[in-house]
């Protein structure tokens, strides 16, 4: 099991997350704790021995050992002083909690001998999950990063919108909470800690916080940034085996590998839907849509452009055909996309020269790239319109990548 997000929330909100809250400079001024280093592990209790925990934590196995006088704490959501904590017992610890444990690690990193352990409880995480969640969905907001002043802390962010291009101007401060998502991985909850200057031109961002009345500027509370590229390539082979694809980009011209996951969402387009997709795609680009690879002026849209529907939503009226077409705008991918069941990599049965479209992860200098969602079936949308991959955006953030579970539609 993963990391939770929600535990995470709640840590920092008791400001128990970063080396300055008050227990970890009472751990660390502990007589046992002055001689050693002090680490902290944070998962769920997969069994309990005696004093001894077996810990699920980001997704390694970790034996806690509770020293004798250690403190056990259970705080309530939002507490932040020790004095209102309650104390528990070994015995009050139980298979399915969630606790942040503090003390001497082993050099392997595979047992801590625990001074202290702060329980979280499962509804305490599921109340505070649920809070974020609708939090993420009222006050956020995400898109691609056009620049970034590091002077002042402001980023641009470009956020689709059915009436053409919106911009938000998210201000940071020094309370900002800043995000990297991790090369590898679209999860939040594998995102590491970071700062405004590590956000670059063309990152996908995601941003909450308050937003002014014409929502063209924000006041971010947190931001996650990081790195998803997409590609139109066509195969070149397929490691089934290993479950990786080399592709080439047909932007670039280079080869990509890319790695498909148990997390990589992969669907096959029909191929009556792609023919009515390229057609309206074909149609969007002749008109000059926004959003599209022409400078035409654009129609005028017929939906109200503060519409806020998940990306990965029904059409109005829950209709099933006409290709994921917005109306007086472009072709929405991820509207089509929502209709597609998933698919296994031997079900796509993918051959040499057959196109694909990948939405990635970062991926690092010696490995692939991770397999957000893979198409295939879109060879009749890459011949209609050849600059497809600038017409056709595909988000991370409805797809399992959104802090909070929301999207970033809004």
């Amino acid at each position: 099991m993963r990391r939770n997000f929600a535990v995470l929330a709640l840590l920092m909100a008791w400001g128990l997350f970063g080396g300055d809250s008050a227990i970890a400079r009472s751990a660390a001024q502990a007589p046992d704790a002055a001689q050693q280093s002090i680490a902290k592990r944070i998962g769920t209790v997969k069994a309990v021995n005696g004093s001894t925990l077996t810990l699920d934590s980001s997704g390694s196995e970790v034996e806690v050992s509770v020293q004798p006088g250690a403190r056990i704490l259970q705080l309530a959501p939002g507490a932040k002083d020790l004095k209102t904590a309650t104390p528990l017992q070994m015995q009050d610890l139980k298979v399915g909690d969630t606790i942040r444990a503090r003390g001497a690690a082993s050099a392997d990193g595979k047992s801590l001998a625990a001074l202290e352990v702060i329980v979280i409880t499962r509804a305490a995480v599921a109340a505070v999950s649920d809070q974020l969640r609708q939090d993420w969905q009222k006050r956020g907001a995400g898109g691609r990063v056009e620049s970034v002043d590091p002077t002042s802390g402001d980023v641009v962010v470009a956020i689709p919108a059915l009436a053409g291009k919106k911009t938000l101007v998210v201000h940071t401060n020094k309370n900002t909470v800043v995000y990297r998502y991790a090369p590898e991985s679209a999860r939040p909850e594998d995102a590491k800690l970071s700062g405004v200057k590590d956000i670059q031109s063309g990152d996908q961002l995601r941003a909450r916080g308050n937003r002014n009345a014409d929502n063209t500027e924000m006041t971010a509370e947190e931001i996650f940034a990081g790195v998803f590229p997409q590609f139109a390539a066509t195969v070149k082979s397929v490691d089934a085996n290993e479950g990786v694809l080399s592709v080439l980009d047909l932007v670039s011209k280079k080869t990509v590998q890319v790695k498909i996951t148990a997390d990589s969402q992969l669907h096959k387009i029909p191929p009556e839907m792609a023919q009515g997709f390229a057609m309206r795609l074909k149609g969007a680009i002749t008109a000059g849509v926004p959003g599209t690879p022409s400078g035409a002026p654009p129609p005028k849209p017929t939906e109200n452009p503060q519409a806020t529907g998940p990306p990965g939503g029904m059409p109005p009226g829950g209709g099933t055909g006409g290709g994921g077409m917005r109306p007086g705008g472009a072709p929405d991918l991820q509207r089509m996309l929502s209709r597609l069941p998933a698919s296994t990599l031997a079900e796509l049965n993918l051959q040499k020269g057959d196109a694909v479209i990948i939405l990635a992860t970062e991926g690092t200098a010696n490995g692939p790239h991770t397999a957000i969602t893979l198409l295939s079936g879109v060879e009749p949308i890459l011949r209609a319109a050849p600059s497809a991959g600038q017409a056709m955006t595909l988000s991370p953030w409805s797809l399992g990548g959104a802090p909070g579970g929301g999207d970033a539609s809004q």
